[in-house]
């Protein structure tokens, strides 16, 4: 008798992936030949800047760069991103032992319980939360805690509730500021509760600093390493995808304590071979190089946020105040699901947004807007739900 090979029945407790749903639902409607304005994924629309393409073509000419690059990444990458933290957070790191290069900041935190918890480990992810925190740790086999962000909490962690308080079990914690969906921002304090706690059972803190520098107010957000004690627990993961407009770039870093980042390094050691060095090169001009790009980036977000705060909420719907990511954390002008309001949007406005219950059961009842388009279609767009009768 044949028998059929199996697959790891880790896979069969991960929900479908929520940006591949998305992509899938706007590309079924486009095959309609409907006009869908897609708000729904974290894509930035403008190119990237040319002098970062400039210098990865002539980095690319270059054959030394056409073979395998260095595991913890490039000397020349790490040192400008070491630079870069100390110049925009005041963290001073060394290149060597506390910065490790990543293939985008998703893919080292989908491998940081492989390094920090694995089988039996405990993974403390966020709810809401971007959904890689919770799957990473399904797929390590970890154990998975669930803790709440809610709006009366401005979406922090609470150290003193459950389940965060009292002893538990020592394990990685994530945190995401500023936050995706919700824009919230993390002050020094709540840092400070989440090292104490850290500290106190011999716990790891993972920040993921994908948006730290998508901030509109002038007011850079504090890196979780610029608090006392905090490389002692703490790794930081950070990205260019946002900042510079180089999603499909694949690259970013993590950085903070040199145990965790030595242990992630070598995770992926064998299980990949790094950045092309080509990329590598072109991150670190982008690094060293951007600040007017990156100015830009953040005035081009809060001219959009001016342009759809108001639209919205003329139209009945109540959105978060904030003042940070390219994101708009809403809820519709009357009590419904969140799957409903955003099939309703795209089947009867052609509009695509995020339902806010992907990232979380915190999430329901909310709709995550992504700013991630011109003007002139963001207007469009906000038209065409204020049309809608609900």
């Amino acid at each position: 008798m044949k028998r059929r090979p199996g697959v790891n029945p880790r896979l069969s407790l991960l929900p479908p992936y929520l940006f591949v749903a998305l992509d899938r639902k706007r590309a079924a409607a486009k095959a309609q030949g409907r006009d869908i304005i897609s708000l729904g994924i974290g894509d930035p629309d403008l190119p990237t800047p040319s002098f970062i393409v400039s210098e990865l073509a002539r980095a690319a000419a270059d054959p030394s760069n056409h073979r395998y690059p260095e595991g913890r990444g490039s000397a020349e990458f790490r040192r400008a991103a070491a630079a870069f933290m100390a110049r925009k957070y005041g963290v001073e790191l060394d290149p060597e032992r506390e910065v490790t290069a990543l293939i985008g900041s998703k893919e080292g935190i989908g491998h940081l319980p492989l390094a920090l918890a694995g089988p039996g480990g405990t993974v403390y992810a966020p709810d809401l939360g971007y959904p890689v925190y919770a799957s990473s740790a399904v797929l390590a086999g970890a154990r998975t805690v669930t803790f709440p962000l809610r709006e009366r909490a401005g979406f922090l962690p609470d150290f003193d509730a459950k389940p965060l308080a009292g002893p538990g079990r020592p394990g990685v914690l994530f945190m995401n500021y500023p936050n995706n969906p919700t824009g919230a921002r993390c002050p020094a304090g709540t840092f400070d509760a989440a090292i104490r706690w850290a500290r106190g059972r011999g716990s790891w803190l993972a920040h993921d600093a994908a948006y730290a520098e998508a901030f509109l107010d002038g007011r850079r957000p504090p890196s979780l390493l610029s608090r006392p004690g905090a490389m002692g627990c703490g790794i930081e993961f950070h990205s260019l995808s946002k900042t510079f407009n180089m999603t499909g770039w694949r690259v970013g870093w993590a950085c903070g304590c040199s145990r965790a980042v030595a242990a992630l390094a070598e995770v992926k050691s064998n299980l990949d071979s790094g950045v092309f060095s080509a990329v590598q090169s072109a991150a670190a001009a982008a690094l060293s190089q951007g600040d007017a790009a990156a100015d830009a980036m953040r005035a081009r977000i809060a001219g959009r946020r001016r342009l759809a705060v108001p639209l919205l909420e003329g139209a009945g719907w109540t959105v978060f105040p904030s003042d940070a990511t390219f994101y708009l954390w809403c809820r519709p002008p009357v009590r419904m699901t969140s799957a409903a309001c955003a099939e309703r949007m795209l089947d009867e406005a052609d509009v695509l947004a995020t339902p806010g219950n992907g990232f979380g059961k915190g999430g329901e009842g909310w709709v995550r807007f992504a700013l991630t388009t011109g003007e002139d279609r963001l207007k469009e767009a906000f038209a065409r739900v204020s049309r809608l009768r609900w």
